[in-house]
């Protein structure tokens, strides 16, 4: 008799060490630890030390993921693991560590893109996706806007990206700009809750009829936000961090969920999925259920916990894989650090 599939994510695209453990869809144990605080004093990430965080925490945290989930690593049927995209140094730790597990255990090895585990990670919470749906991905390196069906089977189609910085990447500027630190999501985040978010009419990109539909841009948003920021201390005044804050995260918060609906609607879908570091932001949560009620429009965003990177979500995308009998990528997998989102895993690179 075939055993239960129990799968084994890594993950290890930016800055944190992420390993998780699926069974079935339903999610075991994980566990996950940063090098965020290593990188405040640059005020963003430096791969060579993400890469050595990787390294100094794999055993660790794949202990913990273990414990988490009470199982042996004997127990591992599957591995999966995020080959691209992400930081070069990175991902190849994470999956190097994926290679050697796999080829220990004598299982088999799947390479997934860093993005469908984002879009996976809600099936954790909410059970299976609907047949279609929109997808909008908000993280420190991607803003994007993807049309899903089966999230294992059909190809994913890319609607729209990001012309400049994405939107946690604005956050992190805007954060380093204010003094508020990094990462710059839960700072601003932080500080705008004592802000008025009408207290400075920042601009929404490409929201104006015959602009791109669903493509966005926060490179001007965080020009006019240092510009305010000149203008204040040029005059001599105390710049109201709070309101700025609050002013700011309201304008990508309007584009970001705009956008999404405009998809939806488009589509003619009735199901609207939020991931990424971003959707674990509480005024995005806030409006985009606000803005779904208004519209009859069904929302799923998973918990917190879920939506940084960690490797339950790289999990959840190797457990449907297995469940839908799709041949492993094998040992030969290659790091593709500017891996294009086509399907949720990647290809052998030739």
């Amino acid at each position: 008799m075939s055993r239960t599939p129990v799968v084994l994510g890594v993950e290890s695209s930016c800055d944190e060490t992420g390993f998780g453990i699926v069974s079935e869809g339903a999610l075991l144990g994980q566990g996950l630890a940063s090098s965020a605080a290593q990188h405040a004093e640059f005020g963003g990430v430096v791969p060579e030390i993400a890469a050595r965080a990787h390294l100094a925490a794999a055993v660790p945290t794949l202990r913990i993921a273990l414990a988490d989930a009470g199982v042996e690593l004997s127990d591992i049927t599957h591995v999966a693991a995020t080959s691209g995209p992400g930081l070069a140094t990175a991902v190849h730790v994470g999956l190097a560590a994926a290679k050697s597990l796999a080829w220990s255990l004598d299982v088999p090895l799947y390479g997934v893109h860093h993005l469908a585990g984002h879009a996976a990670a809600d099936t954790l919470e909410h059970g299976p996706l609907p047949e279609r749906s929109i997808v909008l991905i908000v993280s420190g390196g991607h803003t994007s806007i993807l049309h899903v069906g089966d999230l294992v089977l059909d190809p994913i189609e890319h609607l729209g990206d990001t012309l400049d910085d994405a939107a946690g990447e604005a956050f992190d500027k805007v954060s380093r700009l204010l003094g508020l630190g990094y990462p710059g999501g839960p700072a601003i985040s932080r500080a705008a809750a004592g802000g008025d978010p009408q207290a400075f009419a920042f601009p929404r990109a490409l929201l104006r009829q015959g602009d791109a539909r669903y493509t966005f841009s926060f490179s001007g948003l965080k020009t006019a936000v240092a510009r305010t920021v000149e203008k204040i201390e040029r005059a001599g005044e105390v710049v109201p961090v709070a309101d700025i804050a609050a002013s700011f995260e309201q304008a990508v918060v309007d584009v970001l969920v705009t956008k999404a609906l405009r998809a939806v609607a488009d589509r003619g879908l009735a199901t609207l999925v939020i991931v990424g570091g971003v959707a674990a932001n509480a005024r995005l949560r806030e409006v985009a259920a606000l803005r779904c009620a208004e519209q009859g429009v069904e929302l799923r965003i998973p918990p917190p916990r879920l939506c940084t990177d960690n490797g339950a979500m790289i999990a959840a995308v190797g457990d449907l894989l297995v469940r839908s009998g799709s041949e492993p990528s094998g040992l030969g997998i290659a790091a593709d650090p500017s891996a294009v989102l086509h399907g949720a895993q990647l290809p052998l690179l030739r």
